[in-house]
């Protein structure tokens, strides 16, 4: 007499039924992904660590670099990167009432959340191009010297940054216009600064009240400021003039420190983007009723835990890069 034995497994999309750790298959891929993009930024974060110690006595101080708002013109150390912060965690929080509303299959909360967590990472998104921007066009300008170190323009008594248009001397310039008409053929050249490093030169001696501020760190963590017979003989060693910052001249000091802003920043920035964007998508999707007639909104649950995890990493890009 044969036996036929039927087992029938029944699953619950929440629950987790009998699946590895009690998770679907699409968000056990999703920590799969998150956790060897973890690795990924571990590695960036090792390696700006690496280089920030090796050059410790000459790396930025983040609160002379970060000091711009929209709207104002001042020095607010760390405050709109602060703002930043904020924002972006405010989202994670109201992504979480979104997965909570989900598994209440509240329809409607979960449209109203997930449309402000959109808003806030659209702010941040916003907010981390506009940064780029200011970091880019600097407004101080700086010289950089034959062996690579970059001068800063102070006032010998204050100590604040003063800006190269704000001294610089004027000094006709030799150079010849390349046209037709004069029989010079123009084919291309190099991006020019707003002053030539002589115009910084005559304006500085002009000048008796600035001072020179190097890269060098004192024991005060404060940047080192030269004397004025010191400063005149460091400008002899001038070799051109830097404003803002780029992968190759960095006005605010070590090029390595402006490498790792665009290449971290720029990398968790692209992922926030993308957030953004893939929240768009499930947005609608919940608005057009997709996942009330799945009967479940674990699609929202999968995007939480990816913005989630931008959320922590940009914790630890603000400790490492911004604070410590």
């Amino acid at each position: 007499m044969d036996t036929t034995v039927t087992t029938e497994i029944k699953e619950s999309t929440w629950g987790g039924g009998n699946r590895p750790l009690g998770a679907s298959y699409g968000k056990l891929m999703m920590w799969f992904f998150l956790v060897s993009d973890a690795l990924t930024f571990s590695g960036f974060l090792a390696a700006y660590g690496f280089s920030r110690f090796k050059f410790m006595e000459t790396w930025p101080i983040a609160d002379e670099v970060f000091t711009h708002v929209p709207f104002f013109h001042g020095n607010y150390p760390m405050i709109y990167v602060a703002f930043m912060t904020f924002i972006l965690i405010m989202s994670s929080v109201t992504m979480v009432l979104a997965v909570d509303a989900g598994h209440k299959m509240k329809k409607n909360a979960v449209i109203r959340y997930m449309f402000a967590t959109i808003i806030g990472g659209a702010i941040f998104v916003g907010s981390q191009a506009w940064e780029w921007a200011t970091f880019i066009s600097g407004d101080y300008g700086a010289v950089e010297t034959n062996g690579g170190r970059i001068l800063q323009f102070v006032d010998a008594e204050t100590g604040d940054r003063v800006a190269l248009a704000d001294f610089a001397k004027s000094i006709p310039s030799e150079r010849v216009e390349h046209v037709e008409s004069n029989g010079i053929w123009y084919y291309g050249e190099g991006t020019r600064t707003s002053f030539t490093v002589d115009e910084v030169i005559e304006g500085f001696k002009a000048n008796p009240g600035l001072a020179i501020k190097t890269e060098t760190i004192n024991e005060e963590g404060e940047k080192v400021v030269l004397s004025r017979q010191e400063s005149l003989a460091k400008l002899a060693d001038a070799s051109q003039v830097v404003e803002g910052a780029n992968l190759i001249h960095n006005e605010y000091g070590s090029r390595l420190f402006a490498d790792f802003f665009f290449f971290i920043t720029g990398f968790h920035g692209f992922h926030v983007f993308s957030g953004v964007i893939i929240n768009l998508i499930i947005f609608f999707n919940v608005i057009l009723g997709t996942y009330e007639r799945r009967g479940h909104y674990e699609m929202v649950e999968k995007v939480g835990l990816y913005w989630h995890f931008v959320d922590l990493v940009w914790v630890f890009v603000f400790t490492f890069f911004y604070l410590v």
